[in-house]
């Protein structure tokens, strides 16, 4: 079975299991690594997440990780021997999509560019929203900078303390 096959499947029933919990799926790769295959899902809590009691915890990866690995093995999704994950997706998270944005802003990211934008190649600043496809940036240099999502190679929030 290919490996988005499994992926897919997995998806739909751990979208349900964390759906029963408030959570989502925020990613789910299943590969080939130094133990052997790996089954890695990240959850998230909809929502801002700006304090510790709303992210995910402990508990809800560990709820997860016990319901979804029944389900699996129940229903023999996954047609290889494997280790089963499940997380966060952390402090420094990914951002994707416009509502990650929106729904950070204010806080600290680096963006890093697939073309240059106000000859800059990244940036990395407080996050202050989206308006229409641009995310707008405070960065280091103190002004906002208008950020084209499509010219966006990747993003990630930065460890704040």
């Amino acid at each position: 079975m290919a490996v988005e096959t499994v992926v897919g499947k997995v998806r739909e029933i751990a979208a349900r299991v964390a759906a029963d919990r408030g959570l989502e799926i925020f990613d789910i790769q299943f590969r080939r690594e130094a133990p052997g295959m790996v089954l890695r899902i990240q959850i998230d809590r909809p929502g801002p997440a700006a304090t510790a009691e709303d992210s995910v915890s402990v508990e809800d990866c560990a709820a997860i990780s016990r319901e979804l690995s029944a389900i699996l093995d129940v229903d023999d999704v996954v047609p290889a021997a494997y280790t089963l994950e499940v997380s966060s997706p952390g402090l420094d998270r990914p951002l994707r999509r416009a509502d990650d944005y929106r729904r950070f802003a204010g806080r600290l990211a680096k963006i890093v560019m697939r073309e240059k934008v106000d000859g800059q190649g990244f940036f990395r600043g407080k996050l202050a929203g989206v308006d229409g496809t641009d995310v707008l940036i405070e960065a280091d240099d103190r002004k906002t900078h208008r950020v084209p999502l499509t010219a966006i190679a990747r993003a990630h929030l930065e460890v704040e303390f």
